[in-house]
């Protein structure tokens, strides 16, 4: 993964949660296949559009991916500033909803593709619900990678829509990320997929 591609991964990572899960997982969807200039193209235009502000250490990240790969900077300068991101709109729980409590056969193919690779440090699942109550739960898969995080990351949400999740919610943290606010939230109220210490089958 080249520096450009990582640090628009990390910005992907930091915007979970305040963008939705339609336009992230199609970001990085093309972000995992290669196609950095499209992703600078169109995030910028999406920020605007969902008016999701910025802090200052977001700035730096797309200043040093998106800019590079194509991003106009008229539309960056356009979008909204915010000091920092203190909370997010969200609660998570382990609890999974009815339509699951008979099996998770979701949670089965995500162990079996994940345990067992050496890139892998950790892989989490949690339930995601909007703060109101409102609407179905979400299901959240979190991974902590020393790989390609945005390659993994696409390389999952095909297998999430292949299984009918068609807007996929899926966090790869490269180890040695401090996770971002939201992440610190779904990975506190998360249960083990694979656990640490790179599982090799005996």
């Amino acid at each position: 993964m080249t520096s450009g591609a990582a640090e628009c991964h990390e910005l992907l990572l930091r915007l979970a949660g305040r963008l939705g899960d339609r336009e992230l997982w199609r970001l990085r969807d093309w972000l995992s296949g290669g196609s950095l200039d499209a992703v600078a193209r169109a995030l910028p235009l999406t920020l605007l559009r969902e008016r999701v502000g910025i802090t200052p250490s977001e700035f730096r990240l797309i200043n040093g991916s998106l800019l590079p790969a194509g991003a106009d900077p008229e539309r960056l300068n356009a979008v909204s500033w915010v000091d920092e991101i203190s909370d997010v709109d969200y609660t998570f729980s382990t609890e999974s909803p009815d339509w699951v409590s008979m099996g998770d056969s979701v949670a089965v193919v995500l162990m079996a593709i994940l345990r067992g690779r050496p890139d892998v440090v950790e892989a989490r699942s949690t339930w995601r619900r909007d703060r109101t109550g409102a609407g179905a739960a979400t299901r959240v898969v979190l991974v902590t990678t020393t790989g390609d995080a945005a390659r993994l990351t696409g390389e999952l949400q095909r297998v999430l829509r292949a299984l009918g999740t068609y807007e996929p919610a899926v966090e790869v943290l490269p180890e040695g990320l401090e996770p971002p606010v939201y992440h610190r939230a779904a990975l506190a109220a998360s249960e083990s997929l694979v656990a640490k210490g790179h599982l090799v089958p005996s």
